[in-house]
């Protein structure tokens, strides 16, 4: 399966540690953690205060990092980071525009998303113009644990990959909803498999539903899935198993052609 999260070891002379600490430094930061002293950074990534106060200094000389009476935050240039990787890969532009009409046939927020590591990151969105509670934007992470998208990617996985995510992953009851026992998110993934997509009602947060199918590649290996997420009030359940799949997984193979067609 073609994923993000994939490690290529290297001999120990090869690695740039100044790089790879600089990268956590960026990485620290979060929506809960928006501004950190250096002491803060130092004990969120582990790294020596003398080596994190070097990092946050050439960080703040490049443009990438503010610092205001000893609080530093991420600026925008940041950004550009992630945009050079999304304007290097061709599936966030080749479903955009799928995303876009299915957005406009249900009126509801219909998202892109791949499998980064331990988590689910979005790499396209087509906002519904109703506000939904959760805050989801491009670059977004996620659990895949709780949401439709994340199984959908966790489905695919190589069993031995799969053991090794289970084993380190910290299961969060986010709702009451929530699936948190391994036995039964495997039972999850294999129907996925049999049946080729995925619901997730109220799971990581209450109130929303979410359904999602898996974009595969001429291989028929999983690289990305698309999203939908709605209101539970507002969707019921049996027009979300009729209307909204057959839309989802009309969508879904649009994208596998043009894909397909690009490559």
């Amino acid at each position: 399966m073609a994923r993000n999260d994939q490690v290529v070891p290297i001999a120990e002379g090869d690695f740039i540690q100044s790089l790879g600490k600089g990268l956590a430094v960026i990485r620290a930061f979060s929506a809960e953690r928006k501004s950190m002293t250096l002491s803060e950074v130092a004990a969120v990534t582990g790294i020596s205060k003398p080596s994190a106060r070097r990092i946050v200094l050439t960080l703040q000389s490049l443009g990438y990092m503010s610092n205001t009476d000893g609080a530093f935050r991420l600026l925008p240039k940041v950004l550009d980071l992630g945009y050079a990787y999304i304007s290097s890969f061709e599936l966030p532009e080749i479903a955009q525009p799928h995303l876009d009409a299915l957005n406009e046939q249900l009126g509801e927020v219909c998202s892109l998303g791949v499998l980064d590591g331990s988590d689910v990151i979005y790499l396209g969105r087509s906002q519904s113009k109703r506000v939904m509670s959760t805050t989801i934007r491009i670059g977004s992470r996620i659990d895949p644990v709780a949401t439709a998208v994340g199984r959908v990617l966790l489905a695919d996985l190589p069993e031995d990959e799969l053991t090794s995510f289970l084993e380190k992953h910290s299961f969060e009851a986010y709702t009451e909803h929530t699936v948190t026992e391994p036995g039964q998110v495997r039972a999850r993934l294999a129907h996925i498999r049999e049946r080729g997509w995925e619901l997730a009602d109220q799971e990581k947060e209450l109130g929303v539903r979410t359904i999602a199918a898996p974009i595969t590649d001429i291989s028929g290996e999983t690289v990305a899935a698309v999203n939908i997420a709605t209101n539970y009030m507002r969707v019921p359940m049996d027009r979300l198993l009729d209307e909204f799949l057959t839309a989802l997984l009309d969508t879904a193979a649009r994208i596998r052609k043009d894909l397909a067609d690009y490559r």
